[in-house]
């Protein structure tokens, strides 16, 4: 029996998780003090058992006043479809009662059903029929029960979703390959120091060249491009994006404003710009300084020529602010309010004045005003970024399946979406991961979890917002870490990642609303589920239509073999590698490894001894499954990074997975990695590192040339 049995069974009732089975399969379960933090932070009492008694009567005192959930996500054709189930309230029960069902449609037609029923004393809840079987779509019911005087109401937003995702076969008749890439890494002819939008236009018509299916790039969600807020995957908004990407030569206001074309022919300018050119790495406060003085000038134009929306330029950028709605003024307005408050001193959301803590305060209101054009100004930036990216995804439609963007796990705690949703994001715990054989003391990734309870009070809004803000321009959508629609381990804050525990989310209802997105927007979904998975992830994934993630690195049997081509996944995206590892050219000479011991890692000569034997090891086995499958030649021919790489993709092309994403960096022989997980930024320059090749020199170089051709063939058997 648990030590706290009150504890144990209202912990279990808002979704924490007693136990889980970590990569060892060892069970683990989780400790009271864990749960007695979660809850706190869930904003739920349990500091003692009499306290989780009374936390327990007052949720079911909550749950037993609803009529009606406040969504219901529903997949299309099925019985829940056609009847919905309500609870009775007391004043109702063992009564005849008349009832009131009206199914407001997407379509905006209403569909009304009336009728009467009887509610039986042993039972609190009753079944009415929906007036239609609704198609896919958002919907909502409205739900009315009266006997003599007494009479109650309730609504719902009711959601149909299709069966499944946008599969890989609705796309592709045949296996593909596609590229993939961080999009600030790449060179391209008119550098500022970053790669941008046009440079992904351009790496788009090269994929078209060789064959390729898609152009896969890391998440562009929006960043504070300073004070080490660099990484892509701990960005300030998930709904908005950088504007750092934003090719300024190809914004249609600059020929209209001489101003800002005189300055970016100064002396000045062009020395600043020189300088971002020729390092080795992204200065992303640098680019964004030099960016920032001509978006300025540029808006300022656009203001004047188009602002009155009487030009075509005028009414898309109408049309794109009321399709945004306040999700974009309020993520504006966060950007330029945070902006202000640093120059006071003022560098943490949660710290700042008590009044700016609330996006609907009246102080707030009152600094729109007075700081509007500025504000709009961020509101222009991301209505040209979009454009930009539109652009390049309209190069994109000739693949066969386009752009395949990536969606971050979380969004930071000093962010904008924490502060443009109150209550969504909790304070007090942050996501994470457990021990595993990739980190043995866990991972904190210091992102506030979502409170899946305010996620399914609000009908999942945001969730929504997310997912048509990601899919907009995208044939593919990469989830990272999809294994948190499931189940999150959440770290209480102040405590070491060992003493988290898993809390369960909403999974059939996200992955509901995922696939009527994914339909609507033409667009397959393919999941990172690399880590500690429960059993049977993969499977589930499958039969939602989404792509797991097989890992070349990950793909080995007990005795650490790489297993055979034949054994992978029929239903994976298969890659050699991902953003946390090496480029094969860095993997075959250990660079990594020389990084790390620079770093401080590998400080103790064994340490850095056995990490090297363990490399070799690998290579070893590596070298006997590509000779194996006759990817490689005999023994008496040397492996040189080059052939390493085009035997790797041989053997991804394979596998019986229907995609290969080739990492850019391999083709272009990269030996740096673009991230060393658990290594701050002070150690190294993770997520900044850019590419050592222009991108058409590349596209001329004939090595990688060979590596895609081998890959088209493959799509062609």
């Amino acid at each position: 029996m648990a030590k706290r049995p009150a504890l144990a069974k209202l912990a279990e009732a808002e979704g924490i998780l007693p136990s889980y089975v970590d990569n060892r399969r060892v069970t683990q379960l989780t400790k009271d003090e864990t749960s007695v933090a979660l809850l706190a932070a869930m904003g739920i009492d349990a500091s003692d058992e009499a306290t989780a008694r009374r936390s327990i009567s007052e949720r079911q005192a909550r749950t037993e006043g609803c009529l009606i959930d406040p969504v219901m996500v529903r997949r299309v054709n099925s019985a829940e479809c056609r009847r919905i189930a309500i609870s009775i309230p007391a004043t109702l029960a063992n009564r005849a009662l008349e009832y009131i069902v009206e199914l407001q449609l997407e379509s905006g037609a209403t569909l009304r059903n009336e009728g009467r029923i009887r509610a039986r004393p042993d039972r609190n809840t009753v079944t009415l029929p929906i007036p239609e079987t609704p198609n896919v779509g958002y919907h909502r019911l409205q739900i009315g029960l009266s006997s003599d005087a007494v009479e109650v109401k309730g609504s719902s937003s009711f959601i149909v979703s299709p069966d499944a995702c946008l599969r890989f076969e609705d796309l592709c008749r045949e296996r593909k390959f596609g590229i993939w890439t961080h999009l600030y890494t790449v060179r391209g002819r008119k550098d500022w120091g970053v790669g941008d939008l046009s440079d992904l236009e351009e790496l788009v018509l090269w994929a078209e060249e060789c064959g390729a299916a898609f152009v896969g790039i890391n998440p562009l969600h929006s960043l504070n491009n300073s004070d080490g807020d660099i990484s892509p995957y701990s960005p300030v908004s998930r709904l908005f994006h950088n504007p750092l990407y934003i090719d300024v030569s190809a914004i249609p206001d600059l020929e209209d404003d001489p101003k800002a074309r005189a300055l970016i022919q100064s002396r000045g300018f062009k020395d600043s710009l020189l300088r971002l050119q020729e390092r080795t790495h992204v200065d992303y406060a640098g680019v964004m300084e030099l960016k920032n003085r001509v978006f300025e000038s540029l808006h300022r134009t656009f203001v004047r020529n188009h602002g009155a929306g009487g030009t075509r330029r005028g009414l898309d950028y109408a049309n794109y602010l009321e399709g945004k709605g306040d999700a974009l003024n309020d993520f504006a307005t966060f950007v330029v309010l945070a902006r202000h408050l640093r120059e006071e001193g003022h560098f943490n959301p949660q710290s700042w004045p008590l009044p700016y803590r609330e996006a609907r305060s009246d102080e707030v209101d009152a600094f729109r005003n007075k700081w509007w054009e500025e504000i709009d100004r961020e509101r222009y930036l991301q209505f040209e970024f979009d454009r930009q990216l539109r652009k390049a995804a309209q190069s994109a439609s000739h693949l066969p399946i386009g752009l395949y963007g990536d969606l971050a796990i979380g969004t930071a705690g000093t962010g904008a979406d924490p502060w443009a949703f109150p209550g969504l994001f909790l304070d007090g715990v942050t996501l994470g991961s457990p021990p595993d054989a990739y980190s043995t003391e866990g991972q904190d990734w210091g992102f506030p979890p979502m409170d899946p309870r305010m996620l399914w009070d609000s009908a999942y809004r945001y969730w929504i917002l997310l997912l048509r803000n990601a899919l907009e321009h995208a044939g593919a959508l990469r989830i990272d870490h999809v294994m948190g629609l499931f189940r999150q381990y959440w770290v209480p804050r102040g405590r070491p990642a060992t003493d988290g525990a898993y809390v369960r989310f909403p999974a059939n209802d996200l992955l509901g609303i995922l696939a009527l997105e994914s339909h609507r927007n033409s667009a397959m979904i393919v999941g990172e589920d690399l880590g500690t998975v429960p059993r049977g992830l993969p499977s589930r994934l499958a039969r939602w239509g989404i792509l797991s993630s097989s890992v070349l690195y990950f793909q080995r049997d007990r005795r650490g073999g790489f297993k055979p081509s034949r054994d992978y996944s029929r239903r994976a995206l298969v890659t050699a590698n991902t953003h946390d590892h090496p480029p094969l050219a860095g993997y075959w000479i250990e660079r990594d490894l020389e990084l790390r011991r620079q770093a401080g890692e590998l400080a103790r000569p064994a340490e850095l001894d056995a990490a090297r034997l363990d490399r070799e090891v690998e290579r070893r086995a590596l070298i006997r499954r590509l000779r194996a499958e006759r990817c490689l030649p005999a023994e008496n021919h040397s492996v040189t990074p080059d052939r390493l790489c085009a035997a790797v993709y041989r053997f991804l092309s394979r596998t019986p997975a229907p995609l290969v994403g080739v990492w850019l960096d391999d083709l272009a022989g990269e030996t740096e990695p673009l991230n060393l997980p658990g290594i701050g930024l002070d150690r190294y320059g993770s997520w900044s590192r850019r590419a050592g090749t222009k991108l058409e020199r590349l596209r001329d170089d004939p090595t990688p040339a060979k590596t895609l051709a081998s890959l088209a063939d493959r799509s062609r058997r």
